[in-house]
C-alpha cells in the first residue's frame, strides 16, 4: 500500500490524530460531502438553481457534488487503491488539503449566501446543515495527516499547499498513448470552460471558480501538471491542434447566441492582448495606450465597410481588403508613433503611450465636423456597420450545420478562431526568430544587448509595430461584431475590457511571454466583470482583491515563462520540465543567473 505521507519521527499533523483516523475522517468526509447535495438546502426556490429537490442535485449543488467527489478520489489514492496511485505521483499531503478545502468552501459559500439573500438560516433545510457539517470532516481530517516539522510555522503550513521538490518521473507512454491522454485532457478543458461560460447567475459562477481554482491547484501540487507538460513538450503540434479543434467545437455546444457572443469577444480581447504580448513580454516595452491601435482598426474598418454614416458612405471593401487596411493602418500608427518615441526607456516610454493613447481617444471624439475635420461623426461613432458576406454565407444570419444552427455571433466566433490561429502562427515564428532573440536580449538588458551588436531601436520599432498590426487585425473583426464603433472603449482604464488597463493586465496575470497566458488572462478579465454583475458597483474591488492576492503567490502569471519564474523564485523550481522543447522563448538564450 502506497503511503503519501512523511513518516519521520518530527512527522506531526497540525491536529493531533492518528494517520489512520485522518485518512478515514479524509475519506468520509469526502463521502458525505458528495452525498449531501442529493438533500434538499433550502425550502424555497427563490435561491437561484433551486435547492429544494432531494434526490438530484441542483444549481451550486452540483459544485459540492464534484468537489466531494475529487476529495474521495485523492483520499482513495492516499490509501493506495489499485488504479488510483497516478492522482499522487508526487506523494504529499498538499493535493489533500487542497481538494478539502475546495468542497469545504463551495459548500459554506453557497449555506452563506442562502442566509443573506433569503433573510436567515431559518431558511434552511436539515440537508444544508448536513452538507456544512460534512464539508468540515475531510478539512480536519486533512490537517490531521502528518508533516515533517521543520520548527517554523510558515514552513509547516506551507507543506500544506506547496508542490514539494523531486516528483519522480512518469513512466514512459507510447505516442499514440500520449495523444489519446492530451485529446482527453482537452474534451475535460473544454468542458470546465463550457460550464464556466454558461453559469446563469453570479453566484454560481463564484462557486465554479472555487472549485476550479483548488482543484488546478491541487493538481499543481500533486504534480500532475507537470507530468502533463512533459506530454505537450512532446507532442507540441498535436497539443495546438487540439486547443484549435476544441475552440472550433465549442459554438456547437452552445443553443444561446449570447455565450457566443461572449466566446467571440474573448477572443478579440485575447488576440489584442498576444500583440501586446509581443511589446511587453518579448520586448520588454510598457505601452499604456495599446487599444489605441485596436481602435485604429476598428475605425478603418468601419469608415470601409459601406456604413451609411461612413464619411466614405459609397466605399464598401470586401473582409479580407477592409482587414488589411485596418492593419496596415495600425502599423502606420504603430511605426509614426514608435519612431519618435522608443528612444525613450521605461517609465518615460510608459508615459508618452499613454498620452498616445489619450490623443487618440479625444482626436476621434473631436472629429464631428464642428471640432474638427468630418470623418468619425465625433461622440456618436459610426453606427450601422454591415455584416460581413464570405461566398454568399452572411455572417448575420443563422446557419445550420450538420444539425447545429449557428447564430451571428458564432459566425464571428469562428473567423476569429481563424485570426487567433494566424496571430499564434505569426508569434510563435517571430519570437522563434532572430529578431524574437533580440526582443529578449533587449527587454533583459538593453544596455549589453546594444554592446553586442544588437540595433536596440529597429528591435523595438519591429516589435512596436508588429504589435499594433495584430491589434488593429482584431479591430476589424470588433467593428462588425458590435455593429458600431464609439471613442469611448478605447481609453486607458474602464469599468470593463477593453482597455489598455485590462489588456496589461491581462498579459501580466495569464504569463507575460507565453502564448496561452495572455489568452487565459483575457479570457478571465473578460468574463469576471460579465458574471459579477450581480457584485454592482463592488465587483472591481473583487477583482482587485483578486489580482493582488494572485500577483503576490504567483508573480510569474498563472501560465509561467520559465526565465520569469526563475527571476522571481529562489529556488529556482519549475512548474514545468526543464527542457529546451517547453519554453516559449528561443533556446539559445540561457537562463537568468546561469
Amino acid at each position: 500500500m502506497t503511503d503519501t505521507t512523511k513518516t519521520t519521527p518530527t512527522a506531526r499533523g497540525l491536529i493531533p490524530l492518528p494517520l489512520a483516523a485522518a485518512r478515514a475522517l479524509l475519506l468520509a468526509g469526502g463521502i458525505a460531502t458528495t452525498a449531501s447535495a442529493f438533500l434538499a438546502w433550502t425550502w424555497t426556490s427563490e435561491f437561484p438553481g433551486d435547492l429544494t429537490i432531494t434526490g438530484y442535485p441542483g444549481g451550486l449543488q452540483w459544485l459540492t457534488f464534484t468537489a466531494g467527489i475529487l476529495t474521495a478520489l485523492f483520499a482513495l489514492a492516499a490509501y493506495g487503491i489499485r488504479g488510483l496511485g497516478w492522482l499522487l505521483p508526487a506523494r504529499n499531503n498538499a493535493p489533500l488539503v487542497l481538494t478539502a478545502i475546495g468542497a469545504f468552501g463551495v459548500t459554506w459559500y453557497t449555506i452563506i449566501s442562502i442566509a443573506v439573500e433569503l433573510g436567515g438560516l431559518a431558511n434552511l433545510e436539515p440537508g444544508g446543515y448536513i452538507a456544512a457539517i460534512a464539508s468540515v470532516l475531510p478539512v480536519l481530517g486533512a490537517f490531521a495527516l502528518p508533516e515533517p516539522n521543520t520548527g517554523d510555522t510558515k514552513e509547516n503550513l506551507k507543506a500544506y499547499i506547496a508542490k514539494p521538490d523531486g516528483i519522480p518521473a512518469p513512466q514512459p507512454l507510447s505516442g499514440w498513448a500520449e495523444r489519446a491522454l492530451i485529446t482527453v485532457v482537452t474534451a475535460l478543458g473544454l468542458a470546465v470552460f463550457t460550464y464556466g461560460i454558461d453559469t446563469e447567475y453570479g453566484e454560481l459562477f463564484i462557486g465554479y471558480l472555487i472549485v476550479v481554482v483548488f482543484a488546478v491547484w491541487a493538481l499543481h501540487t500533486a504534480g500532475l501538471i507537470d507530468r502533463f507538460s512533459r506530454l505537450v513538450a512532446h507532442n507540441r503540434s498535436f497539443t495546438l491542434a487540439m486547443g484549435f479543434a476544441a475552440a472550433i467545437v465549442f459554438p456547437f455546444t452552445q443553443s444561446n447566441d449570447h455565450y457566443a457572443n461572449i466566446g467571440v469577444n474573448i477572443l478579440i480581447f485575447g488576440t489584442v492582448a498576444l500583440g501586446l504580448n509581443i511589446v511587453v513580454g518579448l520586448a520588454g516595452l510598457l505601452d499604456l495606450g495599446y487599444v489605441a491601435f485596436l481602435g485604429v482598426g476598428a475605425y478603418t474598418a468601419a469608415l470601409v465597410s459601406g456604413s451609411e454614416f461612413s464619411r466614405f458612405s459609397g466605399v464598401q471593401f470586401p473582409f479580407w481588403a477592409a482587414a488589411l487596411a485596418g492593419a496596415a493602418a495600425s502599423l502606420i500608427f504603430g511605426v509614426l508613433i514608435g519612431a519618435p518615441t522608443l528612444r525613450l526607456r521605461g517609465d518615460y516610454l510608459a508615459i508618452v503611450t499613454l498620452g498616445f493613447g489619450e490623443i487618440f481617444r479625444i482626436a476621434v471624439n473631436n472629429m464631428d465636423g464642428d471640432s474638427g475635420p468630418d470623418i468619425t461623426n465625433g461622440p456618436n461613432g459610426i453606427p450601422a456597420i454591415p455584416d460581413l458576406s464570405f461566398f454568399g454565407y452572411n455572417f448575420g444570419e443563422a446557419h445550420d450545420i450538420a444539425g447545429f444552427t449557428l447564430g451571428r455571433f458564432a459566425n464571428y466566433y469562428l473567423l476569429m478562431v481563424l485570426i487567433m490561429a494566424i496571430v499564434v502562427l505569426v508569434y510563435t515564428r517571430a519570437a522563434d526568430s532572430r529578431i524574437g532573440r533580440s526582443w529578449i536580449a533587449i527587454r533583459e538588458d538593453e544596455t549589453a544587448a546594444t554592446a553586442m551588436g544588437i540595433n536596440g531601436f529597429r528591435v523595438k520599432l519591429i516589435a512596436f509595430a508588429l504589435g499594433a498590426t495584430l491589434a488593429g487585425l482584431a479591430g476589424t473583426v470588433s467593428a462588425h461584431v458590435t455593429y458600431s464603433v464609439v471613442p469611448n472603449p478605447y481609453q486607458f482604464a474602464g469599468a470593463a475590457p477593453p482597455n489598455s488597463a485590462f489588456l496589461l493586465a491581462a498579459v501580466v496575470l495569464g504569463g507575460m511571454g507565453t502564448v496561452a497566458g495572455p489568452i487565459l488572462g483575457a479570457a478571465l478579465l473578460y468574463l469576471l466583470p460579465e458574471k459579477l454583475v450581480f457584485l454592482q458597483d463592488k465587483s472591481l474591488l473583487a477583482f482587485g482583491i483578486a489580482l493582488i492576492l494572485l500577483m503576490r503567490f504567483r508573480p510569474e502569471g498563472i501560465i509561467a515563462n520559465r526565465r520569469r519564474q526563475l527571476e522571481f523564485h529562489e529556488t529556482g523550481q519549475l512548474d514545468v520540465p526543464d527542457t529546451t522543447t517547453l519554453t516559449d522563448e528561443p533556446a539559445t538564450v540561457t537562463k537568468a543567473g546561469a
